[in-house]
Parts: C-alpha cells; sequence; structure tokens
C-alpha cells in the first residue's frame, strides 16, 4: 500500500500521462476528422525529434525553441502528405468510400519511407543530448527539469488545442464538418481547406511530441513506433474521434504502466499495455466515451 501511494509514482503517472496525451491528440484529430487511421504518427514524432536534436546539436538552438521548428516541419509533412496522397481520393465519392481502409496502407508506405529516409540520412544510431537534465525537488521527490518542462507544455498544449475546438472560428468550423460533413458543406464550409487544416495541425502536434520526447530518451529511425502503439491505445481507451477521451485514456495507460510496473516488473512493461488494448477491445470496443465529434 506504501508504494502504491508513493508520491514519486504519482508525479511519474501524471508525467507520463500527459505525453501519452499529446502523443494521441494529433493521431485522434485526423480519424476524427477524416476517419483515417496514421500509423505513421510515430515516425512523424521521430522527424520532430531529429529537428529539435539536430536544431540543438549542430545550431545551438534551445529545443524550447527547436520545437516551433519541429511542429513546422511535421506540419509542412502533413500539408505534402494530404496534398500527394489524399486530397485527389477525398474528391472522388467511389475511391472515399475505400479511403478509410486504404490509408492504413497509405500511412504504413509512409511509415517504411520515412524510416529508411532517416536511417540512410543519419544512420540507425541512437542521438541524445543533455538539457536541463539536472534535478530538483518537488515536495519529498527529485525529478529532473526537463521532465517537469514537458509536463507543464504537454498539458499548455492539450489545453490549447481543446479551447481552440470549443471557442475559435476554425476550431468551430473542423467540428461542424465532423458532425455532418455534407450539411458543413451545404452552410459554407471548405472540406477541402479544413482537411488540410487537420493534417496540418495533427502532425504538428506529433511533431511537438516527439521534440519534448527527445529531451528525455534516445532518438533513432525506429524510436516512433512504440509511441504509435500507445497512441493506439489511448485513443481506444478514450475513444475514436473524442479529443476529451484521449485525456481520460492517456491518464489510465499511464496508471497502468507505472503502477503495473512498479508492482510487478519492467519485463512485464509490453504484456501490461498491448493487454489493456486487447481487454478494451472487448469488454468496450467504442471506447470510454464512444466516437463523438472533439
Amino acid at each position: 500500500m506504501t508504494q502504491i501511494l508513493s508520491p514519486e509514482l504519482l508525479l511519474a503517472a501524471l508525467m507520463l500521462a500527459s505525453t501519452y496525451a499529446l502523443v494521441a491528440m494529433g493521431l485522434n484529430l485526423i480519424y476524427g476528422a477524416m476517419r483515417l487511421l496514421n500509423v505513421a504518427h510515430g515516425e512523424v514524432m521521430m522527424v520532430g525529434g531529429y529537428a529539435a536534436y539536430w536544431g540543438f546539436t549542430a545550431l545551438g538552438v534551445s529545443p524550447l525553441l527547436g520545437l516551433f521548428g519541429a511542429m513546422a516541419l511535421a506540419a509542412l509533412l502533413g500539408a505534402a502528405c494530404y496534398q500527394l496522397f489524399f486530397k485527389s481520393q477525398t474528391r472522388n465519392s467511389a475511391v472515399a468510400a475505400r479511403l478509410q481502409a486504404n490509408s492504413l496502407l497509405i500511412f504504413f508506405g509512409l511509415s517504411i519511407i520515412l524510416q529508411n529516409v532517416v536511417s540512410m540520412a543519419f544512420t540507425a544510431d541512437a542521438r541524445s543530448y543533455g538539457y536541463m537534465d539536472e534535478l530538483v525537488q518537488v515536495g519529498s521527490v527529485s525529478v529532473a527539469v526537463n521532465r517537469l518542462v514537458i509536463l507543464g507544455i504537454s498539458v499548455g498544449a492539450t489545453v490549447a488545442v481543446m479551447a481552440f475546438f470549443r471557442f475559435s472560428i476554425y476550431g468551430l468550423a473542423i467540428r461542424a464538418l465532423i458532425q455532418q460533413r455534407d450539411a458543413a458543406s451545404l452552410v459554407g464550409i471548405n472540406a477541402e481547406r479544413v482537411n488540410l487544416a487537420v493534417f496540418c495541425l495533427g502532425f504538428a502536434l506529433a511533431g511537438l511530441a516527439g521534440s519534448l520526447i527527445s529531451m528525455t530518451e534516445s532518438v533513432t529511425p525506429f524510436s516512433g513506433f512504440p509511441y504509435t502503439i500507445a497512441a493506439f491505445v489511448v485513443v481506444i481507451l478514450g475513444g475514436l474521434g473524442s479529443l476529451g477521451g484521449t485525456l481520460v485514456g492517456g491518464l489510465l495507460l499511464a496508471l497502468v504502466e507505472v503502477y503495473g510496473v512498479a508492482l510487478t516488473s519492467a519485463a512485464y512493461r509490453s504484456i501490461l499495455v498491448y493487454g489493456l488494448f486487447i481487454l478494451i477491445l472487448f469488454v468496450r470496443p467504442q471506447g470510454l466515451f464512444g466516437r463523438k465529434a472533439i
């Protein structure tokens, strides 16, 4: 019982939950708006991680500033992906009916391309850097400053995205398109422009997550895959298309992972994550909050 109530575990769970929620939000946003499952989400994060790494080590740019460059690079990648692979397909009603299934193959191909391009450009060596890694005391817990920074930025970015969809005109337009695509088009909402914005925002959030994670973990061309799995688990937990559910899903996965490993062993981490994923698919496949608009 003492171990379960440990403030170290609680803080670790909160920090991991904020990261998972941010990682999954971009994935769930694209699905909610267009019903496309981006299995290359982790590779986009990896690109953001490399952008932060090279910005800091080669150019001397602080990762806190470099994250804007990582977001911009990821957003450009999202815009290119939409223009090249999905824009023409959304115009064709016959193809659009199969787009959700086809998107898995398209994004899978994109993930392989990104992994191999980065491997050829930078080799497969793990790359890391030290930034704000000194320890500070938070109550009775010693924690690295960079982890507190990640917690703060992740929470701030999540709140900003939620506020964007609740209060901005563009966010409301996206929500309207999600709720009733045909009716939204009839009242003058430009579906293609909204789709492009969703891709850019979803990819930018992945780039932000990758740049933040690079401050505490090594980056390799293949480091994104575990986060793709984690994002899918969070999305399934919270409900496909529900950004509010993403927050709860991220917290639940973090609690299961942190406390599960603490009570058992680190060797059980993958078993716990995949076990939770399979369990929720059997017990409540629509997620805790079901499928709804943002």
